[in-house]
């Protein structure tokens, strides 16, 4: 049986390595942003939320209630904040409610 030279490398490395090489973080961003996104704001809002999409750093949220497109409206950079942090690093720079 041949021996590998990845004999010190941790899984995470081995991880990230493979990501890269692969270009998929950008995708793993948008399953990210989702996540946390249902994970932050609770049953209320996601019983509104009809769609999320992350594009170029900007994150664009349909909403089917005006009247929380609105309250929610006063609070974007407290949101793209708390996501921010919830996923790790600054994905989101703009938030776009719809």
């Amino acid at each position: 049986m041949a021996r590998r030279n990845n004999d010190n490398q941790s899984i995470e490395d081995i991880l990230k390595e493979f990501v890269s090489s692969n270009k998929l973080q950008s995708g793993l961003d948008k399953v990210n942003v989702r996540e946390a996104w249902t994970k932050l704001m609770g049953n209320g809002v996601n019983n509104y939320t009809i769609a999320i999409e992350l594009k170029h750093k900007t994150l664009y949220v349909q909403l089917s209630s005006s009247v929380l497109r609105e309250e929610l409206s006063y609070g974007k950079e407290k949101i793209i904040a708390m996501l921010n942090e919830a996923i790790g690093k600054e994905v989101i720079k703009t938030l776009v409610l719809r």
